[in-house]
């Protein structure tokens, strides 16, 4: 685990005592020392309120009489909690995902949600997702630190923002066929900062543009060193909808690419789907015009927006992104299987390229081969990573593959 057993504070809050015993023994059998339990939120707020009490990580029952486990989240953000959460309920599994959509949405860290009877494995396998920072388990800033425009603005100037690189397989054949960038931030101070924690900060105050210059810049002549290391990738870049809305970009793009000395087709831009609103004539010409020069379009988090059909339709997409919400978990879960099935039948209908984000583990990898999925991306396959670290884990990929027979025995011989 991450977390340092001997100082992580957990919370356990639960209206069955019960079942207060039952994490409480299973934490202590993992080497959790400081655990306390709670029968009800009001009491669990003051343990949040008082600084020498307050939890790195809170176990949360949803269904307790008084205040329920979703009131209580909301009192979480409004204490701006910034610890980790998991849920614990006897409720079905819809109503856990969509709980856990829930948290994710008012951004606090969710490790993932657990059924009772808790089993003492499934527990074990979330808590090893814990990373307390040193700051909070010292008692030091409770709250999410927010980055103001001019230190985000000094950061791009500077160079301390530098790319990641996520790896997209062919399912079929286990083939590396590209990466996609995943900016991050090296901060002197606080270590690396993830986009969630400038990205919005740099969008209300206009500097979206430079920082997507920034990345593109670095990913295109990354592009180019891979190439002539014989490495054929596709390397994909996040573009905001800010950056579709000045007629400008589309040049820029170009201009970039012609730089770097790499082919348009090479580049995949990817335009997450729920941007995509309201009016988008100004962004339907740029995407256009970067689809005429042979730059790759695609639909990013398929089926977390409202437009998607009409989008589809409009705007001259090649690759769709399967959100991992609609991955992860699909094989055991109808209502996530059946949106997943629809949007891989959509994608192959369209004739576009179908990539499976959010691939976690073995059984997902193998829903996307029995369904015929094209494209696979998640920490199942390979956390981000520098650029220079490609080389090393492809070699490692390649056993990986034959020792763990990801792919028929016929396919792997394509590598």
């Amino acid at each position: 685990m991450k977390a340092d057993i001997f100082t992580t504070r957990i919370l356990i809050l639960d209206d069955d005592p019960f079942i207060l015993k039952l994490l409480m023994r299973m934490l202590a059998n993992m080497g959790f020392s400081s655990v306390i339990c709670c029968e009800n939120g009001v009491d669990a707020l003051k343990l949040l309120d008082d600084v020498a009490t307050r939890p790195d990580l809170i176990l949360l029952d949803l269904n307790m009489p008084g205040m329920d486990g979703i009131e209580f989240v909301r009192h979480l953000v409004e204490r701006k909690f910034s610890g980790s959460l998991i849920l614990v309920s006897g409720e079905d599994e819809r109503m856990l995902r969509t709980t856990e959509k829930l948290v994710q949405a008012h951004r606090i860290p969710i490790l993932g949600y657990l059924q009772k009877p808790v089993q003492p494995e499934s527990l074990r396998m979330l808590l090893m997702k814990l990373d307390v920072p040193s700051s909070m388990r010292s008692g030091e800033g409770s709250t999410r630190k927010i980055y103001d425009a001019d230190t985000i603005r000094t950061a791009i100037d500077s160079g301390q923002l530098i790319n990641y690189y996520q790896p997209k397989v062919r399912v079929d054949t286990g083939v590396i066929a590209g990466v996609e960038a995943l900016v991050r931030w090296h901060h002197p101070v606080d270590g690396m900062v993830y986009p969630d924690q400038f990205i919005g900060v740099a969008e209300e105050n206009g500097l979206i543009g430079r920082l997507t210059h920034t990345v593109l810049s670095r990913a295109f002549i990354q592009a180019k060193v891979w190439q002539q290391s014989g490495y054929e990738l596709k390397v994909a870049v996040n573009v905001s909808m800010d950056n579709l809305t000045s007629l400008d970009f589309q040049d820029a793009v170009v201009r970039l690419a012609a730089e770097a000395e790499i082919l348009p087709g090479k580049i995949v831009l990817e335009i997450t789907e729920s941007q995509l609103m309201g009016d988008v004539r100004v962004s339907l010409e740029i995407l256009t015009r970067l689809r005429l020069k042979r730059f790759h379009l695609s639909i990013d988090d398929f089926g977390t927006g409202h437009s998607s059909l009409t989008q589809l339709r409009d705007i001259p997409f090649d690759e769709l992104k399967i959100d991992q919400g609609f991955v992860h978990r699909a094989s055991g879960d109808e209502t996530l299987r059946a949106i997943y099935d629809a949007s891989l039948a959509l994608a192959k209908q369209l004739n576009m390229e179908a990539v499976a984000e959010g691939v976690e583990d073995r059984e997902d990898w193998e829903l996307l081969r029995q369904t015929g999925c094209d494209l696979a991306q998640g920490n199942f396959i390979s956390r981000p990573m520098p650029a220079e670290a490609l080389g090393e884990w492809m070699e490692k990929w390649h056993v990986r593959i034959e020792a763990e027979s990801l792919v028929s025995p016929k396919a792997g011989k394509a590598l």
